[in-house]
């Protein structure tokens, strides 16, 4: 196993729905615990669910700057409710706190130009969970062939088969699109993705704090690659990936809310489905 193992798909911090662990609670001790006896060096990690994401980045970002060796951070943001504030808060948590991605999530809405563009502008990747909405990822790919998307869980955590196995033919066909491994639980499917798309689209996820680091990365371990193809996947693919930011301070503020302002007059600020993100 190579010696720099990054988990590209962890939560943090606190949600403040109470509906469940996902927007209840995601605290690192014992996730941290695990992940260090399995290995793994650096964990990207991102909010639980939050009806205010700049309450919850905020929190994570005080996580992350207590343990910046280990710990790296991603912007989550409700591309609906950040309307109104998308680039400066997207800017706040990159700039400002050295975030390296976006995080976005079909159960808050879906994605919008909105978020591809600022990913765009700061040249980081998206990681969005679609829930099973394959069909979505033609556009994003299409529409944003220069933004990086890593589509969690083959496309669907519930285990939804049909789009899984519909989202291997997408990740092969795009080279823009990854997945991450994180909540797979038909091992098939993730040789079948391995041989069909190359170990270079797919990235080592656990989905923690609430999956468990070891079981998930034992998944990799499994597969018996080849060591090239292995360190990819547990690190190679994401450092790539990571190593498109732009560079802090290289947009400046007064940039950004010239921005902010033509994205609400310009017609092409819809979702991908040219209607109201909803």
């Amino acid at each position: 196993m190579s010696d720099c193992i990054i988990d590209c798909h962890c939560h943090a911090g606190f949600g403040d729905g109470l509906t469940g662990p996902w927007d209840t609670s995601a605290p690192l001790n014992r996730y941290l615990r695990r992940a260090d006896a399995a290995g793994i060096t650096k964990t990207v990690v991102f909010s639980a669910f939050h009806s205010d994401y700049e309450v919850a980045n905020a929190k994570v970002a005080e996580i992350v700057e207590g343990n910046p060796k280990r710990l790296l951070g991603f912007v989550f943001i409700n591309a609906q409710q950040d309307r109104q504030r998308m680039l400066p808060l997207v800017a706040r948590f990159i700039q400002r706190h050295g975030f390296r991605g976006i995080k976005a999530h079909r159960y808050d809405t879906r994605i919008s130009r909105e978020v591809c563009e600022a990913a765009r502008l700061f040249r980081v990747p998206v990681l969005y969970d679609v829930m099973g909405e394959i069909e979505s990822v033609h556009l994003l790919a299409e529409e944003y062939p220069d933004v990086d998307f890593i589509i969690p869980h083959l496309g669907s955590f519930a285990d939804e088969w049909r789009a899984q196995i519909g989202f291997i033919d997408i990740l092969a066909r795009y080279p823009n699109i990854y997945t991450d491994t994180s909540g797979i639980r038909r091992f098939d499917l993730l040789v079948r993705a391995i041989r069909t798309a190359g170990s270079q689209k797919i990235l080592f996820g656990s989905d923690g704090p609430w999956l468990h680091p070891g079981l998930e990365l034992a998944k990799i371990r499994a597969l018996r690659l080849a060591p090239g193809a292995e360190a990819q996947i547990v690190c190679g693919n994401l450092l790539r990936l990571l190593a498109k930011r732009r560079p802090i301070g290289a947009i400046q503020e007064p940039q950004i809310c010239e921005r902010q302002a033509a994205a609400f007059k310009d017609s092409a600020f819809k979702d991908p489905w040219g209607a109201v993100t909803r």
